[in-house]
This record gives C-alpha cells, sequence and structure tokens, in this order.
C-alpha cells in the first residue's frame, strides 16, 4: 500500500508539534503491542484475550433476535462465509443487510464514516487533525446531509434507515471489544466508544468513491507546475493527445443528433468537435500556491487508489453471438489500492418472493456501510463499472483580502462557516471554512499557502488589488445528487430502459457502465454530471476573479451522453479509454482520458477469439483477465536487442530479453529486467528536465560499481552506493501516458528529450541509443542490489510484490503488530498497464500499488454458472477464517463459483443464521 491510504498517521507541521505527535503515536502502537501480545497467546492471560477474540467473531448459525423486523429473515453463508440473505420485505432485507455487515466489518465501517466526517481525530487523536480539516473543507458528510434531507426519494431513504437500524441493532449492548479487536487495543489510549450508525454515514461513502475518481486534477496541478521550467510544445510532448488511430474507443459511431438534439447510435456527426482553449496565460506563476496544494493532496487519504492516479478498471460484454452459451458474458475488475479487509464485500439479496413489499433479487459487490449491490446482477440483467475519467474538478485561482474575493472588478463576500474538529485525548479545534463562487479555499488548509502570493505573478491578468492569492475547488460532487437513488434504481432494473434510467441518476463518481440482459442485449451508458465550462478546458487552473470563466449552471444533458445498444461488432470494452472520438462529438467529456492499451489489448484478444467462427467462454473471459502482456516492451525491446552493449555484465542481462514475448510472468528474469530498464529510461530522459515542484524523494538508482563488486555487509549482501538518488528527479509514473509520450519520441532519436548531462562518471548522451544503454547499465546494476549478482536467480515477483495491510493499526509500528493484522508478501505477474493491472508506480519503485481488487464473469444463460473473487475475504477480524481465505486464489487468477438461485445456494450453504422479530 502506498502511503496516502487511509491509515491514520501522524502530519508534518511545526517540529515540536510533529514531535509529540510521533512520540504519542509510539506509545499507543506500545500499548498496543500488548494488547496483540495477548491475542496471539504469548503469556499470562491468553485465556483472557482468545475469549476477547472470539467475543467479536459473527455468530453465523442458529437464530438471533433483530428489533425491528417485521418476519424472519435468513442468512445462509458458503464455505468462504459469504452471506446471502433472504426476506419477505424490503425493510427486513436492508436491516438484515446492515446487521451482517457490522458483524463482518463494523470498524472498518467506523474508520470509514469518520474519514468521510472529517473526525479521524476522535479516533486516532491529534496526527490526524490536518486531514480532518482539509476534509471538512470540502464538506463530504455535509453534502451527503443535504442529498438526504433534500434530494433523495423516500424509498431511498427509508432503505437508508432500514440499514441504519440494523446496525444500530448489531452495536446495540456490546462493548468496543465485542466488536472487533482493534477497539480492545484503542480502549487503552482514549475512552472513545463507537456511536449509532446514521443513514447519511451510508450516503457520505459515495462522496469518498467520487473524490478518488475525481479525473485530473493531480495532472491539472502538474501541467501548471511544468511552465515554470518547461515551454507549451514540451508539456504537449508530455501530454499527447488521445490515439484514437490506434486504440478504439468505448463507443464506436454515433452523435448527438441535429434532429432529436439527443446523442443517437446511428447519427452521423455534424461538427468538428470541440477546441483546445485552456486558461494557461491567465494563471501562470502561481506555482508556489499549486505546489503546496500537491503536497496537501498528498495527506489525505486515498481510499480507492495512490492518490487519484493510475486508477483504472476492465470490463467488457460479448454478445451471445460470440459465446458458447448462446447469451451475453460479462467481466469486470475495478483496478483500485489493495486494502485489507477489500473494498469490497460479496453478498447476496433475495426476496422469497418479488413484489411491490419485496422488489429485491441481487447479488454481487457492495461496501461495507452501505446497502444495495454496487456492481453485480439481478434475476434480469447483468451490470459492470469502469472509471469513465470525466474532467468533474476545476481548480480556481482566486485572488482574496480579508474582506471577500475579487470577482469582475468587486470584492464579494465569502460564504463562512466554523468547524469543530473533537480531539481524543486534546483540546478540540475550530477551523474556518472560507467558499468563492467556485467553491470551498481548499489552499486555506496549508500553512505554506497562508503566507504566499502576497504580489502578483509577472504575466498574470489578475486584479493588482487585495492581499494575494488563495486555490478554490469547484467539483460537482459537492452538489447534492441522486447516486444513492441510482443504486437501488439498478438493482431492480429489468431491461436496458430502466437500466439507463437508473444511469441518470448516477451522477458522481462518473462511471462506463457496462449492460446484458438475459434476453441476449448487451449495452453501454455514459453517466455522470459533466460540466460544461465558459471557457477554457479544464486542463489548467482558471482565473476565479474573471465571469469569462467557470461553469454554465447545467451539466451536459443526459439525453446527449454517448451509448450503445446491441453494436454490430458484438461487443463492448470499457477499459478507462477514451469514450468517443472527440473530433466526433459536441462536449468536452475530459483532456485526460487513460491511453487504452488496455483497452486495445482486450479488444484484440475478443477478436483473435472470434476470428473465423471462434466463440468465447467463461474461462476464456477468466483468462483474458490473466493477461500480462506489457504494451511498452513490445514497443521498445526490439530497440534495445538492436543496442550494442560491450559490458559483459549488462550484455548479459540484455540476452534475457532475446526470444522474451513480452508476458509479466511471476518467475520472469526478463520481465524484471525490462521493467527496470523502463524505469531508468523515464529517470534519464525525463527526471532531470522537469520543475522542482514535482520532485520526489526515491532509493539509490544503482550500484556505481560498473563490475558489479563493492562493499559488503556482514552478511556478505551488497551495499548500494548512492552515485544519484530519486530525489534529483521528477520521476514519471511509468503509466500508459507515458507509454504514448516514449512511442512519440522514438522516431524522433535525437530529441532534446534523450538528451542527458554528464554526471559523476556517467558520460553525457546525445541521443536516443546511448540513453537506451545507459538505462540497460543502470537497470543492472540496480537489480543487482535488489536480487544479486547471479540473474538465474531474477523473477519478476521478487521485485513485484503485494503486502496486504490492515487500513488502521496494521499500517506502521512494531513488528508485531504488523504480523498480528497484516498478511504477505505474495509475489505477483501482471504490471502496469497490463490487463492484469497490478500496478506499480516507478517514481517510488516494484511495488504493488494498485491491483484488480475483485474480479467477476457473469453468465447471463445461468447465473449459477456465474464466478467471482475477492481480493481477502468475506471477514474483517484479524484472526477470523475469512480474512484473506480468497488471496491465494485471486493470486492464481481462479474464480469461485458465484451461486444465485435458491438452490444452488441451498447446495453451497455451511451455515444459517436465522434472524426473529
Amino acid at each position: 500500500m502506498p502511503a496516502n491510504t487511509t491509515a491514520p498517521s501522524g502530519t508534518t507541521g511545526s517540529a515540536g508539534g510533529k514531535t509529540g505527535r510521533k512520540k504519542g503515536r509510539r506509545a499507543r502502537l506500545i500499548v498496543i503491542v500488548l494488547v496483540l501480545a495477548l491475542v496471539a497467546g504469548i503469556g499470562y492471560g491468553a485465556f483472557w484475550s482468545v475469549s476477547t477474540v472470539r467475543a467479536s467473531y459473527p455468530q453465523t448459525t442458529g437464530s438471533l433476535k433483530l428489533d425491528g423486523l417485521d418476519g424472519t429473515v435468513d442468512v445462509k453463508r458458503d464455505s468462504y462465509g459469504i452471506p446471502q440473505l433472504y426476506a419477505d420485505s424490503d425493510a427486513d432485507l436492508f436491516r438484515a443487510q446492515g446487521f451482517v455487515q457490522a458483524q463482518d466489518r463494523f470498524w472498518e465501517m467506523d474508520v470509514r464514516r469518520h474519514m468521510t466526517a472529517g473526525r479521524l481525530s476522535e479516533m486516532f487523536g491529534s496526527g490526524q487533525v490536518e486531514t480532518d480539516s482539509f476534509l471538512r473543507t470540502l464538506g463530504w458528510h455535509k453534502v451527503a446531509q443535504e442529498e438526504y434531507d433534500k434530494v433523495l426519494s423516500e424509498d431511498t431513504k427509508k432503505n437508508l434507515q432500514a440499514y441504519a437500524d440494523g446496525v444500530n441493532a448489531y452495536l446495540k449492548g456490546r462493548d468496543g471489544k465485542d466488536i472487533s479487536v482493534e477497539y480492545a487495543a484503542l480502549g487503552f489510549t482514549n475512552d472513545y466508544k463507537p456511536a449509532e450508525w446514521t443513514p447519511v454515514d451510508s450516503v457520505a461513502w459515495l462522496k469518498a468513491m467520487a473524490w478518488d475518481l475525481r479525473g485530473n486534477m493531480q495532472d491539472e496541478i502538474d501541467r501548471s507546475l511544468m511552465t515554470s521550467r518547461l515551454d507549451a510544445k514540451q508539456i504537449e510532448d508530455l501530454y499527447p493527445p488521445y490515439p484514437y488511430d490506434k486504440h478504439k474507443p468505448i463507443v464506436g459511431q454515433g452523435a448527438v443528433s441535429s434532429v432529436t438534439g439527443k446523442f443517437d447510435p446511428a447519427a452521423t456527426p455534424s461538427s468538428s468537435g470541440l477546441g483546445s482553449d485552456t486558461a494557461q496565460g491567465a494563471t501562470e506563476g502561481l506555482n508556489t500556491q499549486l505546489s503546496s496544494l500537491s503536497d496537501t493532496l498528498d495527506q489525505i487519504p486515498a481510499l480507492l487508489g495512490p492518490n487519484g492516479n493510475g486508477i483504472g478498471s476492465n470490463s467488457w460484454v460479448v454478445s451471445g453471438d460470440y459465446t458458447t452459451t448462446g447469451k451475453p458474458l460479462l467481466a469486470n475488475d475495478p483496478h483500485l489500492a489493495p486494502q485489507l479487509p477489500s473494498l469490497w464485500y460479496q453478498m447476496g439479496l433475495h426476496c422469497r418472493e418479488i413484489s411491490a413489499k419485496c422488489q429485491y433479487d441481487t447479488a454481487g459487490y457492495t461496501f461495507s456501510g452501505m446497502p444495495g449491490v454496487i456492481i453485480g446482477h439481478n434475476q434480469d440483467i447483468a451490470w459492470g463499472f469502469t472509471n469513465l475519467g470525466a474532467d468533474v474538478t476545476d481548480l480556481f485561482l482566486e485572488k482574496v483580502s480579508g474582506d471577500g474575493y475579487m470577482y469582475d472588478g468587486k470584492v464579494k463576500p465569502f460564504t463562512t462557516r466554523d468547524e469543530t474538529i473533537k480531539v481524543a485525548g486534546g483540546k478540540s479545534r475550530t477551523i474556518t471554512v472560507r467558499e468563492t463562487n467556485n467553491g470551498p479555499l481548499v489552499s486555506d488548509r496549508s500553512s505554506e499557502l497562508e503566507t504566499v502570493g502576497q504580489k502578483a505573478p509577472v504575466g498574470n491578468s489578475a486584479p493588482d488589488r487585495a492581499d494575494g492569492y488563495a486555490v478554490a475547488l469547484k467539483w460537482t460532487a459537492l452538489e447534492p445528487g441522486k447516486s444513492m437513488d441510482a443504486v437501488f434504481e439498478l438493482n431492480r432494473a429489468k431491461d436496458f430502459t430502466s437500466f439507463r434510467k437508473a444511469a441518470e441518476h448516477f451522477e458522481v463518481p462518473s462511471q462506463n457502465l457496462i449492460y446484458a440482459d438475459t434476453k441476449g442485449h448487451i449495452g453501454y451508458q455514459a453517466p455522470g454530471k459533466i460540466p460544461v465550462r465558459l471557457k477554457g478546458n479544464g486542463t489548467m487552473p482558471s482565473p476565479g476573479w474573471s465571469s469569462e470563466y467557470g461553469w454554465k449552471k447545467d451539466p451536459v444533458p443526459f439525453d446527449e451522453l454517448p451509448y450503445e445498444l446491441d453494436p454490430k461488432r458484438g461487443y463492448i470494452v470499457t477499459a478507462n479509454q477514451a469514450v468517443i472520438d472527440e473530433k466526433k462529438y459536441p462536449h468536452l467529456l475530459t483532456e485526460d482520458w487513460g491511453y487504452g492499451s488496455r483497452s486495445q489489448r482486450i479488444n484484440d484478444l475478443i477478436q483473435s477469439k472470434i476470428k473465423d467462427g471462434g466463440k468465447i467462454s467463461t474461462e476464456d473471459m477468466q483468462k483474458m483477465q490473466m493477461d500480462n502482456t506489457s504494451d511498452i516492451a513490445a514497443l521498445l525491446v526490439p530497440e534495445l536487442m538492436k543496442i550494442n552493449i560491450s559490458e559483459k555484465s549488462v550484455r548479459e542481462a540484455q540476452k534475457l530479453l532475446e526470444g522474451w514475448d513480452y508476458t509479466q510472468e511471476p518467475d520472469s528474469a526478463a520481465a524484471a529486467y525490462f521493467n527496470a530498464v523502463w524505469r531508468n529510461i523515464l529517470k534519464l530522459a525525463f527526471g532531470d528536465k522537469l520543475p522542482k515542484e514535482l520532485r520526489v524523494e526515491g532509493e539509490c538508482l544503482y550500484v556505481p560499481r560498473i563490475d558489479g563488486s563493492g562493499p559488503v555487509d556482514e552478511q556478505g549482501k551488497l551495499v548500494r552506493e548512492c552515485g544519484r538518488r530519486a530525489a534529483d528527479t521528477a520521476q514519471p509514473d511509468g503509466g500508459d501516458r507515458w507509454y504514448q509520450v516514449v512511442e512519440s519520441l522514438m522516431d524522433d532519436p535525437k530529441s532534446d528529450w534523450w538528451k542527458t548531462p554528464e554526471r559523476g562518471r556517467d558520460e553525457a548522451t546525445e541521443n536516443r541509443d546511448q540513453l537506451f544503454a545507459r538505462a540497460m547499465a543502470d537497470a543492472r546494476w540496480e537489480l543487482t542490489a535488489k536480487l544479486g549478482k547471479d540473474i538465474s536467480t531474477w523473477s519478476w515477483g521478487r521485485l513485484h510484490q503485494l503486502t496486504l495491510k490492515n487500513q488502521t493499526l496494521g499500517t506502521e509500528g512494531p513488528g508485531l503488530l504488523q504480523r498480528a493484522l497484516n498478511r504477505g508478501p505474495w509475489n505477483l505477474g501482471g504490471g502496469e498497464a497490463a490487463v492484469n493491472a497490478t500496478g506499480w508506480n516507478a517514481a517510488g519503485g516494484y511495488d504493488v500499488v494498485w491491483v484488480p481488487s475483485m474480479r467477476m464473469v457473469v453468465n447471463l444463460d445461468d447465473w449459477d454458472k456465474s464466478r467471482w473473487i475477492n481480493l481477502t475475504g468475506a471477514s474483517g477480524h484479524a484472526f477470523s477464517a475469512h480474512y484473506t481465505d480468497q488471496t491465494d486464489k485471486w493470486v492464481k487468477g481462479d474464480l469461485l463459483d458465484w451461486s444465485f438461485g435458491t438452490n444452488a445456494v441451498t447446495k453451497s450453504t455451511t451455515d444459517t443464521l436465522t434472524l426473529k422479530p
């Protein structure tokens, strides 16, 4: 896991404050270690500790009384602890869902709701105040409350209340230690007690999803920071246009009809699309503010992926014309941060008889703390999600004073509110949130930003009055919406019409929705609240002081968003690529699509299978999900093999690439070496050329002694000497945007990007092949240090490891704590932008930082022949048999049988619990 995950940890501040927080945290961890030692049965008190642990395990057999039920609910669990619920009313179904999820995952739910509400300090103390302050500024919980009070349907609110009642029924009469072992540890340091669950706690989780899937905010900041050192052409080199000629968009045809004003898959485009106007000239020079904002964003927990970057997903659906079953097959695997327990919770929600009183028969993946099913199928349709990546956030640079902010030459007063942050073991803190017409001033949460921007930057068209500058965030998720309504509507949908109606309400986060039904239809819909800009294209921060910028009142109309139903090609692929060719579409969705490496590979795999009358099976879909092919290796290896390498040890490594098929299996030495070469190409070509504001600290890049010799430690292991550090560079992350950057430069071997200065023992490079040769040498010595001098022992899996970390108390602390709560490592195949997207960030090393968080293949011919897997397991209890019982199978690419029908569920049931009124 990356550092910026949901793990509560101390944040930076003054030296004295930071030291104090660190001391307090260390003391707390010592107490936790003592508790976990008892839990593990070490020393005196073992019997008591085992009893404590077992007290938090859910009851899964027999019967329990659940207040508020109208009738009985059966909870049937299979051998992996996955529950299927059977009830006679919607209220009973969701009340039981809340109870069962709280049984398995309440600690996770509790931490999550405190995060979304900006209340982590109430649980973990003063180290979380800065994080809470930023989240209070965004106001997720405030907006969620407005949604619940003013926007959501009455049926949705009833379901949310029933769910909350079920959670609270579980909490009633239980102390923290009876709920989860983490509470037993936390109870030694403060008097925290879990409060009752509320419907708004569930709604707020959608805001957290939207934050991590928000699109291009970091790119917007980075592009602006680049202006301090790079010209417009150089920035364009680093953000190349989407390769529509090479990587197919999701929707291959159609347009907004000039007759109906709606999107029509059969219509012909009548316009040339949009231009690419930016706000660059109006905001250059405000890099101090943006750099500090970027640092502040790094401190915010990333629930779904590392800082909102690199998050992708795969989904595709194949028509029955091309399947062995004669009905559609639908696959989905969202790529999110690895978490323990997994972000997803598998579940079935079944009405014993469908009626107006009881409307649901659905199963799939949901989130702990939220009713309904997010991804899965019901008795009629199946659906999957991938991140559309629409640009739904804009940063506005504001000219501010103590009285307000400038807008069209006049000072307008801020909208303000005070937020009180309660701190466990300390004094409460109060912050004032200021908002402009463009949103909250997120820069107010940076101590550095409080003192910068006291004079107008050169070349800026801002007014020359007032005290300084600030940064406001405009984001569609800060407006009340109906996404929670959409969840229940999807669960009840019966055909493409009702599916699209549900999608219309799925406003944030904007997702690609794929569809299949039992009648044989397949489809796609692009939903979401997507802004229409007055001026600019969202790729750079905009000047907030001018009414020329900003958003129109109404977003892109839903009827004008692209969709498909039963396309002639017989399949639909979504993997974060462009939705539709921008030259054929009148609305700006984003300028920052994923670049289509994964999506095109899936397209190619499907095409190769169905050519000449071939058919696709469930097993074929499963194999596609595990495809490890490296697109960038296919481009670069032929060129790397042409380079004459004289140094024997480097030539030895180069030979690993001879005959390699570009697949990244865990035992592949070639994959290990190539990915190290790729990482070093990026460092050499781009690292020194990017602005200092984008530079990150990193490890030593290579062992400087060319023969591999050098000092050794007491165990005889080679000690790495630091000839150069990643701290000297602004290391690219290595995602498929960089694939496109490098591919675009390949035909210009003398481009300035390939030139590097002399440094230490390294001679200057003047062209592409010289830089590639140095990257191969640097990679050889990097892997010598990491994996040893003998290349026969190298493997990609030894570099590319997954460690699952408990999202709170397992992310830092002594080894005993780590061993008790965390699991791993596992050696993985796959890689960045492969279909099997076990992502790694070249800026930080080779460890896995995002993964296919679950995998499913839905069989529309026979629901009970569908298959699924979760990253970890059903339970959030660290010592439960179901904590990580799916992980080994997930690593291998195996899928579990997914029972849905009553007979199949009964056959697979190992435990039955009856909940009674």
